[in-house]
């Protein structure tokens, strides 16, 4: 049994962390801490346990094993480092760190205390991204030649906890960056894993087209952002995260290879498309992908829970994130820079 503490009380924690360790039946939840003490009673009321009057409180408790960060963007590196410190295992949300210089100490951390430490990139682990990496490595659309990978959605304020636009999502000291961070890392994430190659080159544009602040004006992030990215193998592709895709939200990877091309969660009944070069057609009925609107099962805390247990590397580790956060990273320097940038993962 792995007991657990949760930092962190917002939505993110509400719909997706809570109820699958609740699911879990190898995990327990042991308490409870946000900002908001009332969020926090909120949560102790519902699921019992106990409520904590600081995150270090929490963290302080040796009955804790583990711990889901669940906080802004900000302060992800400060809670993850002082938990690994604490002798607890981490999940983390995405995206993992502000700088990259953070991320690198996370996992510094996680390796000096001999913690696990992953990040929630769940999209992995749904279940027309696991068969379309195995059917890949089998070579069913041969070499892959490009790649087509978009997540937009109408915008974070009408699913966070505090809906509007005064949520934390558009302030640039808490969020440090917009759809990016937000969408953007979960694709670059995706797509690393998928092809089996690390992208190398990123020329990016990082817009503000629509999202306004409390007062009115242009949000201080990107809320659409536009990239190429280049593989270490000559893989060429886009990635696309929007918050200004005002109806369906799509979802969709679509890659091109020599012997065909792979359609995933792209078309309106099959989760996964397979167009032959020949033009035979294979589908497969799969579950459909989490969305904000249609909560499903996302793994994650199943994947957290077990490579504790079972003490054993996993896909969503601290580690395996830091080239996705060196992507991030090297789009923002591009949009600003105006130029093509080499990625550093190192």
């Amino acid at each position: 049994m792995v007991k657990i503490g949760i930092i962190g009380c917002g939505k993110i924690a509400q719909v997706r962390h809570i109820p699958e360790y609740l699911q879990n039946e190898r995990a327990q939840i042991v308490g409870f801490y946000d900002r908001s003490e009332q969020r926090a009673q909120e949560m102790v009321k519902k699921y019992g346990s106990k409520i904590y009057h600081s995150y270090e409180e929490l963290l302080e408790d040796p009955e804790i094993d583990g711990v889901s960060v669940c906080v802004a963007n900000h302060l992800h590196a400060q809670v993850t480092i002082d938990a690994l410190k604490q002798g607890k295992h981490v999940l983390c949300e995405k995206p993992m760190a502000t700088t990259m210089e953070d991320a690198k100490k996370m996992v510094a951390e996680a390796q000096k205390a001999g913690k696990k430490l992953l990040v929630g990139h769940n999209q992995l682990l749904t279940p027309a991204h696991k068969r379309a990496k195995a059917l890949i490595e089998e070579g069913l659309i041969g070499e892959i030649l490009s790649f087509r990978t978009t997540f937009g959605h109408g915008g974070p304020e009408s699913w966070s906890i505090d809906p509007g636009p005064n949520t934390w999502f558009f302030k640039k000291d808490a969020a440090a960056m917009g759809a990016i961070g937000d969408l953007g890392v979960h694709k670059i994430y995706l797509i690393q894993h998928l092809i089996g190659q690390k992208i190398t080159e990123v020329t990016a544009k990082l817009v503000t087209l629509d999202k306004q602040d409390a007062s009115g004006q242009p949000i201080a992030l990107d809320d659409n952002a536009l990239c190429i990215y280049e593989m270490e193998r000559g893989v060429v592709g886009t990635m696309t995260a929007s918050w200004t895709y005002y109806g369906a939200e799509d979802n969709s990877t679509i890659l091109y290879g020599t012997k065909g091309i792979m359609r995933i969660y792209d078309h309106p009944e099959y989760s996964l498309e397979v167009i032959l070069k020949a033009g035979e057609k294979v589908y497969y009925d799969l579950e459909s992908i989490q969305t904000n609107e249609q909560q499903t099962k996302s793994g994650v805390i199943d994947e957290f829970i077990e490579s504790i247990l079972e003490d054993r590397e996993t896909v969503l580790s601290g580690e395996k994130a830091l080239a996705t956060m060196g992507v991030v990273f090297a789009s923002m320097e591009s949009s600003r820079t105006g130029k093509t940038v080499t990625v550093k993962n190192e």
